[in-house]
């Protein structure tokens, strides 16, 4: 399969997915310009990745710029047609402005930016250990969608203890039921407040996030 990393202004964290993507997993990669439109070379069982960072300075609010590039509505109609589309950080805030996946990315609960490891608990019950980096990472939903996700399986990630506990004490963002990543009702679009690109390599003494981009674009794993 191939891989599509989307490039907006701000984008910081495009080469780090892009390297953890080619060099760690050994996978093709296309950059992809926020302004361009062609997704032609990719067909419904390639990936389109958007990266972290601060898209267009976060303006408004995150994420609700780069959801009217033209880009972002090639990726939109692709993911419509079944494409896979992984959002990661700011990405999983652009996925939410642009509906593909409900509820909104809210400030950190302590109104502070937070950046360290923490602990995820998969739906299958492994316990995953990724880097986060964020400012604006507390999910929110209301109450109906929060049991709509529940009930359809779609809450992929929570925020967990060492233990695999899903505490409150865990929750490093005040995030609704310590969720840290979702996906739609067709599994084919998955956001996520974690960075799993920074958890691809030996030499960074994890390579946790390797098991999360197999898992959820590469080898369809995910457990309903």
């Amino acid at each position: 399969m191939k891989f599509g990393v989307v490039v907006f202004p701000g984008s910081n964290c495009d080469r780090d997915i892009q390297d953890a993507l080619s060099n760690d997993l050994k996978q093709e990669v296309i950059m992809l310009w926020h302004k361009d439109k062609d997704l032609s070379m990719f067909n419904t069982e390639d990936c389109i990745v958007l990266p972290g960072g601060f898209s267009y300075g976060d303006y408004l609010r995150c994420g609700a710029i780069a959801q009217f590039s033209p880009m972002m509505q090639s990726v939109i109609e692709f993911a419509e047609k079944g494409g896979k589309v992984l959002g990661i950080c700011n990405g999983f805030q652009i996925l939410c402005e642009s509906k593909l996946l409900p509820g909104t990315l809210l400030r950190n609960e302590n109104q502070q930016f937070v950046c360290k490891n923490v602990f995820l608990k998969g739906q299958d019950e492994s316990l995953l250990k990724i880097p986060i980096a964020h400012g604006e990472g507390r999910y929110y939903a209301d109450a109906r969608t929060l049991d709509q996700l529940e009930a359809n399986g779609q809450v992929i990630f929570r925020y967990c203890d060492e233990n695999g506990k899903v505490t409150a004490a865990a929750n490093p963002n005040g995030s609704a039921r310590n969720i840290a990543g979702i996906c739609n009702t067709a599994r084919n679009v998955f956001g996520m407040m974690p960075h799993p690109e920074r958890a691809c390599s030996s030499v960074l003494g994890n390579t946790d996030g390797k098991k999360i981009i197999r898992e959820l674009v590469m080898a369809e794993q995910l457990v309903h």
